[in-house]
């Protein structure tokens, strides 16, 4: 294996493992290798408490939206519940005022809507017909012996 002069970047774990196999460089190793796999599990250790925290906040705010989901859903029942106990009445109601309009109704509307027709029909029948001319013809018609 050829040697290198630039150091190799090592984790904190092998840097340790590296300094405690190594005798020369070993007290700087060991020092560096046990204050980055320090600092590693303090890192870790921050990052699973704001995990936490978060969790802890996200589950307070998903009990709040429970309540409140909770408390609409009981409303909506109880509001269910009043309309399928009206719902008798309101069907009796609506058979009640529906009436079919009565028979001299209908006929007098036939009658309207036959006298609009007619008047109608005559009046674009009229304006489909020229205007007899005024003048007399110009060419006189003889009768045939």
């Amino acid at each position: 294996m050829s040697s290198r002069t630039r150091e190799d970047r090592l984790t904190s774990s092998a840097r340790l493992a590296r300094g405690l196999k190594y005798s020369a460089v070993g007290p700087v190793d060991v020092t560096r290798g046990a204050l980055g796999v320090g600092l590693g599990s303090v890192q870790s250790s921050a990052s699973w408490v704001r995990n936490r925290y978060r969790r802890g906040r996200i589950a307070s705010q998903l009990r709040e939206d429970l309540a409140a989901a909770q408390e609409a859903l009981l409303t909506e029942v109880t509001a269910a519940q009043e309309a399928v106990a009206a719902l008798p009445a309101t069907i009796k109601d609506a058979r009640r005022t529906k009436r079919r309009p009565r028979p001299w109704v209908l006929a007098v509307a036939g009658v309207a809507v036959l006298g609009v027709g007619a008047v109608t029909f005559s009046i674009v029948r009229r304006s489909t017909q020229p205007e007899p001319s005024p003048l007399p013809p110009s060419v006189e018609v003889t009768p045939k012996p």
